[in-house]
């Protein structure tokens, strides 16, 4: 009885909101059912990924203090650029997994599984290898402090077995989005969130682990995620967890490899993997810049990404939705229906962004106090965290229109956007600030052009529509009329 209630609550409230949304002219009733069924579990999924790391700095930074904070931002780098690789090859695997799966050709939609989780692998173990063998000088590339060195180089030794796990996961994760299922990847990631919590906590307070056990709690959580995931991917069940074995499962009797599905999950994922990676690199010469400014000024960048991050769980969700959405519909051959469904997401996107933002800026100080103690570094982290939330709403236009896009195998010229804002405008913006008296002001800058500027011509190649032609060599229609 009383779930019964909640239930017809909780469509009382969609449906309120679904009507307002429409009669804004945000997004049509019958277009914010799917895309919020989609989007949800995933803005919770990311919020669940992102908090991990977040809640480990605000910790380290009570157990520790600066210095490993410090030493942690400059470790997270490294794990960012894991992440990015991630995403990219993930981006290509929705794309064609969304696609086929639209088009009725499972059998093709698991084949693209299979090999994604082939080169997710080849990808992760050169990393593993590295972060063990040349952590210290890894992080003293950013030519810091030897204490804030010391500690970013024990937590990436730490936290290397699980750059295998989370590229997987995130295979895992874009694999269930493709055919429309989030509620599974959502409690898997979820469950792991929280396991990492409890984890970190017991061994940076408990064992007094310090940094050591902020990556200890990060790889067991992780590879806790990895066996649930890897439970539904290989086609089995849940029970009555309320969790589905996806649809599209791992193929384990051969053939692993076809050439030609290959070759278009390489073309779709190499841009993306780059656009991806333009977005995490540009961290390494950003935290170099804060470092000439000194360890506070780098834990005040580092709160301010990680809020922003936070906020940018939304796009987990509005992002993935448009791609899967978008690559549905083309899979159907419904041109028209993919651009009203994306036009429709980057729209309620802004809106959801633009209300976060205001949100989290409103908080900012209490925020910034979450991470720092003293006076004078809460008021120069709480900068960071409300332009951080501004620039927030940049992502929120580039993640939807570069969702739609993606949803399309449109990922080349959303690679260049990416490059022109990071490295035309935003790096240089921030290396201003180290030879003129704008200072610090020049982060603050960065902070917002590298997220506005992809943003702007993601949305502008959406509205262009060229998209829509670049879909149509990835369709099943396609591929069974050429062969």
């Amino acid at each position: 009885m009383t779930d019964g209630r909640s239930r017809r609550w909780r469509r009382i409230a969609v449906d309120r909101i679904a009507g307002a949304l429409e009669r804004l002219g945000i997004i049509s009733s019958d277009r914010f059912r799917p895309t919020m069924d989609l989007a949800w579990p995933r803005i919770v999924t990311g919020f669940a990924i992102m908090s991990k790391q977040t809640a480990d700095l605000a910790m380290v930074g009570t157990a520790v203090g600066i210095a490993g904070t410090g030493g942690m931002a400059f470790a997270l780098a490294y794990w960012e650029i894991v992440t990015m690789l991630g995403l990219g090859l993930a981006g290509g695997t929705v794309s064609l997994v969304s696609q086929n799966y639209g088009g009725e050709a499972t059998d093709r939609a698991s084949l693209v599984v299979t090999q994604s989780v082939l080169l997710a692998t080849a990808i992760a173990l050169p990393l593993v290898g590295a972060f063990l063998l040349f952590a210290e000088p890894l992080i003293g590339l950013f030519d810091a402090d030897p204490a804030l060195v010391g500690h970013g180089a024990t937590y990436l030794v730490f936290v290397a077995p699980a750059v295998l796990f989370e590229l997987l996961n995130l295979i895992a994760s874009r694999t269930y989005t493709g055919v429309g299922d989030t509620y599974t990847e959502m409690v898997a990631r979820a469950g792991g969130a929280v396991l990492n919590i409890v984890l970190s906590a017991a061994f940076i307070f408990g064992l007094g682990m310090g940094v050591a056990g902020a990556g200890l709690g990060t790889t067991l959580s992780t590879g806790f995620v990895t066996l649930v995931l890897g439970w539904g991917m290989s086609g089995r069940s849940y029970g009555r967890l309320g969790m589905e074995p996806s649809p599209v499962p791992i193929t384990r009797s051969g053939p692993w490899v076809e050439p030609g599905l290959a070759k278009q999950l390489v073309e779709i994922s190499t841009p993306e993997i780059g656009r991806r990676l333009a977005q995490g690199v540009a961290v390494f010469p950003l935290l170099w810049i804060a470092a000439a400014f000194g360890p506070v000024v780098v834990t005040a960048v580092e709160v301010g990404r990680r809020i922003r991050g936070l906020i940018n769980s939304i796009n987990w969700g509005l992002s993935l939705a448009a791609s899967s959405l978008v690559g549905q519909r083309l899979g159907a051959n419904e041109e028209d229906e993919a651009g009203a469904f994306g036009a429709a997401i980057v729209r309620l996107s802004v809106l959801i962004y633009a209300a976060a933002g205001l949100l989290v800026i409103a908080f900012a100080e209490p925020i910034a106090g979450l991470f720092v103690a003293d006076p004078g570094e809460i008021a120069q982290a709480a900068v960071f965290v409300a332009v951080g939330a501004v620039s927030a709403v940049g992502y929120g236009i580039d993640g939807a229109a570069a969702g739609a896009l993606l949803g399309a195998g449109d990922t080349r010229l959303p690679f260049v956007a990416s490059l022109v804002g990071r490295y035309v405008f935003a790096l240089p913006a921030a290396a201003i600030g180290l030879v003129t008296p704008l200072g610090v002001g020049g982060l603050y800058l960065a902070f917002l052009l590298e997220t506005y500027v992809p943003g702007g011509i993601n949305y502008w190649l959406f509205r262009r529509g060229r998209w829509k032609a670049v879909s149509r060599k990835y369709r099943p229609s396609t591929d069974a009329e050429s062969g």
